[in-house]
């Protein structure tokens, strides 16, 4: 049984080094959020048992928990980075399928036809706004910025302001609202899957995301020229890699251990 409790540790470690080695290989990737190998004992129980007499059988992963903390915020200049100071997440679309993700990296683009991108070419979804940037609807779409004003003149740059308000100016001189950045908020964040490209997907366990303004209730505000960095803390992950390396190392060894004392026990049987 020793045999097969230090086989079951040997594999929770291991676990537990993917997934800090996950957490290092990400370390400078933008809006990247760090992961937790949590265990838990298990043990031999029934009611026949002495709870006195009850040893341990090892321990099994009982989750790997996702930290959404909020990692630094990076000045970048660019008028099209944008990082959540706060909750809430970038709600993107797939062009293709349409389907959903949220993300924390806030590396916008333009395309040629004016619509906003992410990093992966999936679209931002944003509110419509009316002449004076107040939003007038409450369904997120797929934010377009007009390359044209109705004086024909050509799209120069974007801004985006604190409150998601995003603003194009033209080389006549003139600027217009086009949109409000929408985000979204969870009942349970934990519940997110994470589909890589440091984007997550809504489950049964997050709960339906909820829209809302940037800025109000729990929803973080929006710094313009800034990203998000990793939440991964080296120094602490380096630490951890060193433990899961030691326990690795230790149920090892107690294999080794328990090997020998089945040979000799077996040798002196006959």
């Amino acid at each position: 049984m020793s045999f097969f409790t230090s086989l079951g540790g040997m594999k929770n470690a291991e676990t537990d080094l993917r997934v800090i080695s996950h957490n290092i290989a990400n370390a400078e990737t933008a809006g990247f959020k760090k992961s937790n190998a949590q265990f838990s004992d298990l043990v031999a129980n029934g009611s026949a048992n002495d709870p006195r007499r009850t040893p341990g059988i090892g321990a099994a992963v009982s989750s790997i928990n996702q930290d959404f903390s909020l990692g630094p915020i990076e000045q970048t200049g660019r008028s099209l980075d944008v990082s959540i100071n706060g909750g809430g997440f970038f709600a993107t679309a797939n062009p293709i399928s349409g389907d959903l993700a949220f993300t924390r990296n806030g590396n916008f683009q333009i395309d040629a036809n004016g619509s906003l991108q992410d990093a992966n070419g999936d679209l931002v979804q944003a509110y419509p706004v009316d002449a004076t940037g107040t939003v007038t609807g409450t369904t997120p779409a797929d934010a377009t910025i007009p390359t044209t004003n109705a004086a024909g003149a050509t799209l120069s740059s974007v801004s985006i302001a604190r409150n998601g308000v995003v603003t194009a100016a033209y080389t006549d001189g003139t600027t217009e609202p086009v949109a409000a950045v929408a985000l979204a908020t969870f009942p349970a964040a934990n519940g997110l899957r994470s589909i890589g490209q440091t984007k997550w997907e809504a489950t049964g366990d997050s709960g339906a995301p909820v829209y809302g303004a940037p800025g109000i209730g729990n929803v973080g505000d929006l710094l313009s020229g800034t990203l998000e960095r990793s939440n991964v803390d080296l120094a602490e992950e380096m630490v951890s890699l060193l433990t899961a390396q030691r326990n690795f190392q230790a149920n090892a060894r107690a294999i080794d251990t328990a090997t020998a004392i089945s040979q000799t026990v077996l040798n002196l049987q006959r």
